[in-house]
């Protein structure tokens, strides 16, 4: 094959879509930076930044995996649009968590279930899921157990991560790519469910 690097966007993703993931770092790489400069200068913060970046090329992922990327212009805009989204899905998520209006007598915000102590069948299902996923990230490569356990449990932004790894933020979002696809196709395959 070509190198990939001389390939246009659509022709990536057509081999991305065949099964190729080589196509899908080498557009990684050609459009992490713009993308993720994109996401910074609206939101201002770094962490949030990492979340929306990583979120934005796992949706792309699962788009073109699943047959509905749609040729209908370049994948600069297609990808930059999916960023935006889930910018504003952001935002409206922290308004409506931190709005609560005391005239809206059909709300009743004392009987929410994440303020309730919950119960104990809960507790199990958590405990349950919980053991689930330590099982399957036991499972995976160390340098995808490693990201994974970095980001979810020690809450580490994927810059933390790429420098305490010693590799780059694409590396680093490339594992964490990696582990949750295998994750879903360990969980599948086990006919395990990961939520409540």
């Amino acid at each position: 094959m070509q190198n990939l690097k001389q390939l246009t966007d659509e022709q990536l993703v057509a081999a991305y879509a065949n099964g190729s993931n080589e196509a899908f770092d080498t557009l990684l790489n050609r459009h992490s930076s713009r993308v993720y400069s994109y996401i910074q200068r609206i939101v201002k913060d770094s962490a949030l930044a990492d979340d929306i970046f990583q979120e934005t090329f796992v949706k792309a992922i699962t788009t073109i995996k699943q047959g509905r990327y749609q040729e209908s212009g370049k994948f600069s805009a297609w990808i930059t649009r999916i960023a935006h989204n889930l910018i504003i899905d952001t935002f409206r998520q922290e308004k409506s968590e931190n709005t609560f209006s005391a005239d809206n007598d059909e709300a009743d915000i004392f009987n929410r279930r994440d303020l309730s102590d919950g119960n104990i069948e809960d507790s199990l299902v958590q405990d349950q899921i919980h053991t689930d996923v330590r099982r399957i990230m036991d499972s995976l490569p160390e340098s995808q157990r490693e990201v994974l356990d970095m980001r979810f449990f020690r809450d580490m932004s994927f810059k933390e991560i790429a420098e305490a790894t010693g590799v780059s933020i694409n590396t680093a979002l490339g594992r964490m790519r990696y582990a949750v696809l295998n994750m879903r196709r360990i969980a599948e395959k086990n006919n395990i469910v990961l939520t409540v």
